[in-house]
């Protein structure tokens, strides 16, 4: 994952709210859209990104009452920073497993003004 989609998936509103309510506790997908105020189909979307990005892992999957498997979430990620100076973006994480990565680039300013 480059600097940019990861500064911008952890700063989404939504992943943001699902990264903070799983960082103690595992729960479900129908538990966070309940609790965050999340719809259910944008909670399945933000989950799914987290999860790829390694932000979120499954821990579990749960036999509901009508005997589906629902998988219950935890954070996997421990501090995040993002850092903008002299033009430059630096994006640090740290996961709980304990590995760090950062995260660096830079726009060329003639590039962003042509767009």
């Amino acid at each position: 994952m480059d600097f940019v989609n990861a500064s911008q998936l952890i700063t989404d509103e939504y992943a943001a709210k699902i990264l903070v309510a799983t960082y103690r506790r595992p729960k479900s997908a129908i538990e966070l859209s309940y609790k965050l105020g999340i719809p259910i189909a944008a909670c399945y979307r933000r989950i799914h990104s987290l999860e790829k990005a390694g932000f979120l892992v499954c821990t579990e999957k749960v036999l509901t009452q009508k005997g589906k498997r629902m998988g219950v979430y935890l954070s996997n990620l421990k501090n995040a920073q993002i850092q903008f100076t002299e033009g430059k973006i630096k994006v640090s994480l740290e996961m709980k497993a304990g590995e760090n990565t950062e995260l660096r680039g830079e726009w060329d300013i003639a590039d962003l003004i042509e767009q």
